[in-house]
């Protein structure tokens, strides 16, 4: 049974991957780990052990390791593509060099490590249409910045040390459970919060802006089924494209108004978060994935749709 320890479980994929992993290894096998400021409650602090986490805390993080005896590392802290903008500092502290003591720990103790990357690893000059796996990666923004070092760093973990780091490049992520958190694909969240309390929609991303997008229960499966494949299958590993759906603001609306046809939407562009979207590819293709470990979402645009109205309806009304 793996003894797993989930860094940033406090945030909007940390706090629902924590759950999932408790659901796959039981309860008491899964270590929330979070920081002071951003405290674990409810069904997320009582269902299994906590215990503080800071990244940056090289000691701190091997002590909890050891006490837990933890073998599988989900590294999630970061912090998202908009507000990386406004602190790169921060950013590279927590993402680089948190990592760096993340691997270290996992090099000394014999742990695995998934440290998520992101369609923010590329840049103007990838192809944007079926952005190949392995392809230019200039990015210009410090969130992309720290994204493609993940991925050097963990690929030289594993070929100078033998640590066995995965990774995935996440598109953007909808849920609804947490809200989003400052990135810029957050607006394919904020809409279905709008239409749901019947307020218009305010758009932030120009129409017409195709951005891959995925909904949580598939990125959750994702980190977990590439965490348990098989290594010798594995010819990439940090990170594979995974893809699931791509759309437009236009498209996501006329779903939703399928459902709900008195929902309204109109746009007011944001220039950072434009720019960024603008410099990141439209669609992934993610055939390695697929082939290396039997990647394979289960949503489209429409059935998210369908799930994200219900769900949220029965939490807000």
């Amino acid at each position: 049974m793996k003894h797993v320890l989930v860094i940033g479980a406090s945030g909007q994929i940390g706090s629902e991957l924590t759950m999932k992993l408790r659901d796959c290894y039981g309860n008491e096998n899964v270590v929330a780990g979070y920081i002071p400021t951003a405290e674990l409650k409810g069904e997320l602090k009582e269902s299994g052990p906590s215990a503080v986490v800071d990244v940056t805390d090289a000691a701190g993080i091997a002590a909890v390791v050891r006490e837990y005896q933890v073998d599988t590392i989900y590294n999630l802290a970061a912090l998202l593509s908009v507000v990386a903008e406004s602190k790169p500092k921060l950013a590279w502290k927590i993402g680089i060099d948190g990592l760096w003591n993340v691997l270290e720990v996992a090099r000394e103790q014999g742990c695995a490590v998934f440290t998520p990357s992101s369609i923010g690893s590329f840049g103007v000059s990838t192809p944007h249409v079926k952005t190949p796996q392995d392809t230019i990666q200039r990015p210009c923004s410090m969130y992309g910045v720290t994204k493609v070092t993940t991925e050097l760093l963990s690929d030289y973990y594993f070929n100078r040390y033998g640590v066995d780091t995965r990774s995935v490049r996440f598109p953007g992520i909808i849920s609804n459970v947490t809200p989003p958190g400052g990135g810029t694909t957050d607006y394919a969240v904020d809409i279905y919060y709008s239409a749901v309390k019947g307020e218009k929609f305010v758009c932030p991303i120009a129409r017409g802006t195709f951005m891959d997008m995925m909904y949580m229960p598939d990125a959750l499966n994702a980190s977990i089924m590439l965490m348990e494949a098989d290594p010798a299958k594995l010819v990439h590993r940090n990170a594979f494209n995974i893809a699931s759906m791509s759309f437009e603001p236009d498209m996501i609306f006329q779903t939703i108004k399928k459902r709900l046809p008195a929902f309204e939407m109109s746009y007011e562009v944001d220039h950072l978060k434009q720019c960024i979207a603008d410099s990141w590819p439209d669609c992934l293709d993610d055939t390695c994935a697929r082939e290396e470990w039997g990647w394979n979402p289960a949503y489209d645009l429409e059935s998210m749709t369908t799930d994200m109205l219900e769900k949220l309806s029965m939490r807000l009304r």
